[in-house]
Order: structure tokens, then C-alpha cells, then sequence
């Protein structure tokens, strides 16, 4: 309740900005191969989720749209507060 009492001072925006407990849970028990799982750039959606599905020759295949590849953060890094925390800053 201490976290929820810390996010009532934003208001409507609260829930946009912090998962809830329930939500944080599940992001860290969710399967991610840090390896494999990337963004990939897309002209309309500015970036889509992607999974490596091969890597030879210097060329990657990404299960996704065509694009330039950056590497994903885990789940449990979706709206942390401190981004320094994070493993990849794109």
C-alpha cells in the first residue's frame, strides 16, 4: 500500500507511469532470453518487439518487420523509475 500511497501524488496518470505489484510479478516470472529478444525500428510504430531467430554471416534474422536491431530490456525493467538501472539505453 506504502507504493500506492507514493503514486496518488500523480493522480489519473498513476497507473501509466509504475506497474502494479500484480504486473511487476508477472514481468519478472515471464520467460526472456536477453540473446534473443531485441527492437526492431519501424517506420509507423517508431520500434516492435523482435526475437533473433538466426545470426550467420554477420546477418540476423528477426522474427518481426524489417529494420535496424537494438537489444531489449527484460520485462522487469518496463516503467522502472531509474533508468540507469536498465541493462540497454537506446
Amino acid at each position: 500500500a506504502s507504493a500506492d500511497a507514493e503514486m496518488a501524488v500523480f493522480g489519473e496518470a498513476a497507473p501509466y507511469l509504475r506497474k502494479s505489484e500484480k504486473e511487476r510479478i508477472a514481468a519478472q516470472n515471464k520467460p526472456f532470453d536477453a540473446k534473443s529478444s531485441v527492437f526492431v525500428a519501424h517506420p509507423k510504430e517508431s520500434f516492435v518487439k523482435g526475437t533473433i531467430q538466426s545470426r550467420e554471416s554477420g546477418k540476423v534474422t528477426v522474427k518481426t518487420e524489417a529494420g535496424e536491431v537494438f537489444s531489449m530490456n527484460p520485462p522487469k525493467y518496463d516503467k522502472i523509475e531509474d533508468m540507469a538501472m536498465m541493462t540497454h539505453l537506446h
